[in-house]
């Protein structure tokens, strides 16, 4: 479930077209009645979603103008199940590489390349746990989206990743 801004895919096409990818009055945080459920949540930080709402989530990235990408996991089993279902869910090109250092590339350079960033909330919701995704496999994928967090840092551009297990 994609809510606001356009999918990676997207954005690319658009960049590679010449078209202004965002407009001005979303390139900047706004303080709204959204402040609420994130005023105490650091601009580029990976946490559990615990005391939040995906629904409320997804109304602070619409009042923000920030992108909000949503992956619902549960049936996942493996590795590649959460790959392809990240893939899917957040829409990436099809050439996306399916490992996590393609993951890496699609959360940070194809959408760094597409033009200026308002803003990320991601949800990943119901990471499995289980044999064949395993502690170093959570672990993994979580530390994919804390170099995501760190990398729109060094750019200025908030991403908030919430994450819960099944």
């Amino acid at each position: 479930m994609r809510v606001s801004g356009a999918s990676f895919s997207d954005l690319h096409c658009r960049f590679e077209q010449g078209f202004d990818v965002f407009q001005p009055e979303f390139l900047m945080e706004r303080t709204t009645k959204m402040d609420k459920p994130l005023r105490t949540v650091r601009p580029n930080i990976v946490q559990s979603i615990r005391a939040f709402r995906v629904q409320d989530l997804q109304e602070a990235a619409t009042e923000l103008g920030h992108h909000f990408l949503y992956a619902n996991l549960a049936s996942a089993q493996s590795k590649q199940d959460v790959l392809d279902m990240i893939a899917a869910q957040y829409t990436f090109p099809s050439h996306f590489g399916k490992n996590f250092d393609a993951l890496y590339d699609c959360m940070t350079d194809l959408v760094h390349k597409s033009g200026q960033q308002p803003g990320f909330i991601v949800v990943l919701e119901h990471i499995p746990a289980n044999v064949k995704f395993d502690k170093e496999a959570r672990e993994q994928l979580l530390d994919i989206f804390r170099d995501a967090a760190d990398y729109w840092a060094d750019r200025n551009i908030p991403f908030r990743c919430f994450y819960s297990f099944l």
